[in-house]
């Protein structure tokens, strides 16, 4: 099954209050991936890729990246971070900022050995951004394949049961995974893709595919 562009945006507004609050997530940050997961006598370890953190103290942009990953049934392509501050109003000390995570070529082949799909992502980006007003998470993936049964909107938490050729579900797949803090400070933080194995297919633990957060500017 091959969807050719899927994306969606979600939005934190800030409200009002007597004292600024602590924001719950950090002013901006994105990854393109990691993973961490095993079977008996093999542990597969992808730490954080593309990483990248906001300097909310001075306009520019702070930029990460990663050569591709090949590890036993994973494959992440070449990714990218950037993490930039720009001041729109510098009378009144106004900023804003924008985070944005992209990679290419992901492909978790782990699951075939269980007689599951090849699942595969040409590319993908995920962005936060955030001014004084609240923050907006959006998010795009292009290029997929070995997603049967992924519906062409989807909705926020979206959790994709990937199934072996019996219908045994081998993973869940969590899409568009946000936190937004309780009480509401106006920051969000987005996992694009979130992995997990389940019993049947011999692995435990999980691969992410593109993660940011961001808070609203002072």
């Amino acid at each position: 099954m091959r969807k050719s562009l899927i994306a969606g945006a979600v939005a934190a507004l800030s409200f009002a209050s007597a004292a600024p609050a602590l924001a719950s997530n950090p002013p901006g940050t994105a990854s393109s991936g990691s993973a961490s997961f095993s079977q008996p006598g093999q542990t597969v370890e992808v730490a954080p890729l593309a990483v990248c953190d906001v300097n909310p103290d001075a306009e520019g942009t702070v930029a990460g990246s990663s050569p591709a990953v090949t590890r036993p049934g994973l494959k992440f392509g070449a990714t990218s971070s950037s993490c930039t501050t720009e001041v729109v109003n510098p009378d009144e000390f106004l900023t804003r900022t924008r985070s944005v995570a992209k990679g290419t070529g992901f492909e978790l082949s782990a699951l075939t050995a269980a007689k599951g799909p090849r699942l595969r992502i040409s590319e993908w980006t995920v962005t936060c951004d955030a001014d004084d007003k609240g923050t907006q998470a959006g998010w795009q993936l292009k290029g997929m394949t070995g997603w049967t049964g992924l519906p062409t909107q989807i909705q926020p938490g979206h959790v994709h049961e990937v199934k072996a050729s019996d219908g045994t579900v081998l993973a869940k797949a969590k899409f568009t995974d946000s936190v937004l803090p309780e009480p509401n400070d106006g920051s969000i933080s987005m996992t694009l893709l979130r992995i997990t194995f389940e019993p049947p297919s011999g692995y435990t633990g999980s691969v992410t595919v593109g993660s940011v957060a961001c808070s609203p500017t002072p």
